[in-house]
């Protein structure tokens, strides 16, 4: 019926049969013809291709004043994919196109050739992406919001790849290789080996069981010491022959501060990505109910139950958009008592949720107290049944944090629902307690490590004044932080198997198989982004705290989140739904990008504090008989030539750091103006949409009069 209309409206233009009106001063008359001038020269363009290539008979709809060089110089602007031509007016296109070539000069034929063959690169990058099939498959069963935490995964796979690169290639790589080729290394350590701060030993004595090394392999001590794994075993030594010299400490050092560099520019730009989709596709003036009933669908989906859970997704989101009308209808007609009743319930609520994470922080505290002094204290273990017990000790901070991650949290979504808030704010701010509660609790426990290193900040102690730092309980103090993040890193390895295996699988037995009445009660567990997603922000904090004290940490993460990324696709699969109550955000992954900046800061505290104010172990590590770490840059500062060294000296006084600063402001202020008039814009192009709908009335209302 369509095609039949469509020839014969185009015979009745053709003949100029249709009204004694010509159909350009129609389109003229059309009310976004007025605006035209803020779509762009994409838009023109455009326009001059459908007057071109307009059937014979009807005139150019607008950008007619143009040329036909200039129209083809525009065409050739754009992609013939995005030209809104039907294919065989493509086909025209591109036939003339191919006989157009032979006039042009050599230097615009190898421009063609050089944007053919970027086209043709950026298809094979397509195809050569980590999972993609995989990608697309969960997509097709289970929408997109399951699928953007796989490439969130994705992503962090990434991240955490290049950065095992980086530190394994400039600081692991050429260790092993000057080992293993004894070369010679020179010891910058100056200190003497009867030195009372240089008293570190972790080989064990005597013989050693093999149970005792499977518990040095969980939890980093004994023979792991011992290893590249950890910071204690590199030494701080330069590599000198003939014509190459190569300084490990500084190394070390540089390779962590570019790490850290690498992951916070690749998340900003990842999250800047993510604002700009964001903003346009979370703004309230295109989210209406039209919107989602009309083109609300995602048409990835493949399987027929992935399209019913579509279907109840959507009507999901617009019982929740009315809930949330009437919630707010129903706050405006609450009377001055019940408001003040409500305010005064949620205060009370507020007040337990900040006691529920004081008693969570002070258990952690207590763990990491009573684990550290136990295990400086023990000698070493030479039963079975006390290498447990010192085994369960270490891991004490660990399934504490775990613990409280896990039970708090419930807490969280039994007492937000007192407060009578919109089911949306429920979420999120069920996620931001869950947040600063995963997050803060690596932050008592770092901070309780603090304490016991530093003597509770009190240089002058009995413990620390010798060497700076608690020598006597913590010899080399950088590897027992990265011990400590290597063990939660192992724990939540082990924590998220053991669940899967014995509790998801056999929940599905049992919905499946078991009791009808259990099926209903219990019902088929749901995947539910948000969770999952924080589950990944903590991990890799954990890396990022770890990454300064343990340099192959980054890997191990690598492997641990590849591990991951197949275990989630066999249990969402097998055992998982969609979640019926879906969290809006998870799609942009932008709220995600967020928190993890927020962990990103967070590991950049005990890097940096670490690096310039607390002194490292004497005993060990690539900065021994340093007084900071980063007395090593100095030292390499000091050695380079006399420009270069007043370079690097200018670059950090003052006089080079308060004209920068005061260019960034002005930069800044250029931004603020300029964001400003981009607002400004949007808010006219939006205005410029609505017209575009009055467009549609319009034409009707004329064809049925010409008609």
């Amino acid at each position: 019926m369509d095609r039949h209309w469509e020839e014969e409206t185009g015979s009745k233009w053709a003949a100029g049969t249709w009204g004694h009106q010509p159909p350009s001063a129609l389109f003229h008359q059309l009310p976004s013809n007025a605006t035209l001038r803020f779509r762009g020269d994409k838009a023109l363009a455009w326009g001059a291709v459908l007057g071109e290539w307009a059937p014979q008979g009807i005139p150019q709809a607008w950008g007619s004043e143009g040329s036909k060089e200039e129209v083809a110089a525009d065409m050739e602007t754009i992609a013939l994919q995005q030209l809104p031509l039907c294919m065989a007016e493509k086909r025209r296109h591109r036939l003339q196109a191919q006989k157009q070539a032979g006039q042009h000069t050599r230097w615009q034929q190898w421009q063609a050739g050089q944007q053919r063959l970027r086209r043709k690169v950026g298809s094979i990058l397509l195809h050569t992406q980590l999972w993609r099939s995989s990608l697309t498959c969960i997509e097709g069963h289970f929408g997109t919001g399951i699928e953007a935490y796989f490439n969130f995964l994705r992503f962090l796979v990434l991240l955490n790849l290049v950065g095992a690169l980086l530190i394994g290639g400039f600081v692991v790589a050429p260790s092993i290789t000057f080992e293993a080729l004894r070369l010679n290394q020179t010891e910058r350590a100056n200190l003497t080996a009867n030195s009372p701060c240089m008293g570190y030993d972790p080989n064990p004595r005597g013989l050693v069981s093999y149970f005792t090394y499977v518990m040095d392999l969980l939890s980093g001590t004994g023979f792991m010491e011992l290893t590249y794994l950890f910071y204690g075993y590199y030494q701080n030594s330069v590599v000198d022959v003939v014509g190459f010299s190569y300084n490990i400490s500084l190394a070390y050092l540089l390779a962590v501060l570019c790490y850290f560099l690498l992951c916070l520019a690749w998340i900003v730009h990842r999250s800047v990505h993510l604002l700009k989709r964001g903003l346009v596709s979370e703004d309230g003036a295109l989210s209406t109910y039209s919107i989602k009933v009309f083109a609300g669908w995602d048409f990835g989906l493949t399987q027929p139950p992935a399209a019913i859970w579509k279907h109840n997704s959507i009507r999901y989101e617009l019982k929740l958009d009315l809930e949330e009308e009437a919630s707010r209808r129903a706050m405006a007609q609450r009377s001055p008592a019940q408001r003040a009743w409500l305010y005064t319930l949620r205060s009370l609520i507020n007040l337990l949720v900040v006691a529920l994470l004081g008693v969570a922080f002070y258990c952690i505290y207590l763990a990491t107290e009573y684990s550290q002094s136990t295990l400086s204290q023990q000698s070493v273990a030479q039963s079975k049944s006390k290498a447990f017990w010192e085994l369960l000790v270490s891991y004490l901070p660990s399934i504490v944090i775990t613990g409280a991650n896990l039970v708090v949290p419930m807490a969280f979504g039994v007492l937000v629902r007192l407060e009578q808030y919109p089911f949306s704010q429920e979420i999120k701010l069920t996620l931001v307690r869950s947040v600063f509660l995963r997050l803060a609790s690596l932050v008592v426990l770092l901070v309780s490590l603090w304490m016991q290193i530093t003597c509770h900040g009190q240089t002058e102690a009995f413990d620390c004044r010798t060497c700076g730092y608690n020598h006597r309980h913590f010899p080399c103090w950088e590897t027992r932080v990265g011990q400590e993040m290597y063990k939660l890193l192992v724990f939540d390895l082990l924590t998220m198997l053991l669940v899967t295996l014995l509790v998801e699988f056999p929940r599905k037995i049992l919905v499946s198989h078991g009791p009808a009445l259990l099926a209903r009660l219990w019902g088929q567990q749901e995947f539910l982004v948000p969770a999952n997603v924080l589950d990944l922000v903590y991990g890799q904090t954990v890396c990022w705290v770890g990454a300064s004290f343990c340099p192959l940490l980054p890997l191990l993460n690598t492997l641990k989140y590849i591990l991951l990324f197949y275990l989630k696709k066999l249990t969402l699969f097998s055992n998982c739904r969609p979640g019926d109550r879906t969290f809006r955000a998870s799609s942009s992954n932008f709220f995600f990008l967020l928190v993890l900046l927020l962990g990103l800061a967070i590991s950049w505290v005990p890097a940096l504090y670490s690096i310039f104010a607390l002194p490292p172990s004497q005993a060990c590590g690539p900065f021994r008989a340093e007084p900071s770490m980063w007395n090593a840059a100095l030292l390499a500062i000091d050695g380079l030539p006399e420009l270069a060294r007043g370079f690097f000296y200018f670059v950090g006084s003052l006089g080079f750091i308060v004209p920068l600063l005061l260019l960034l402001c002005i930069f800044l202020f250029y931004l603020m103006a300029l964001a400003d008039s981009y607002s400004r814009l949007v808010k006219e192009l939006k205005m410029q949409l609505q017209l575009e709908g009055r467009d549609k009335v319009f034409l009707v209302n004329q064809i049925t009069e010409l008609s």
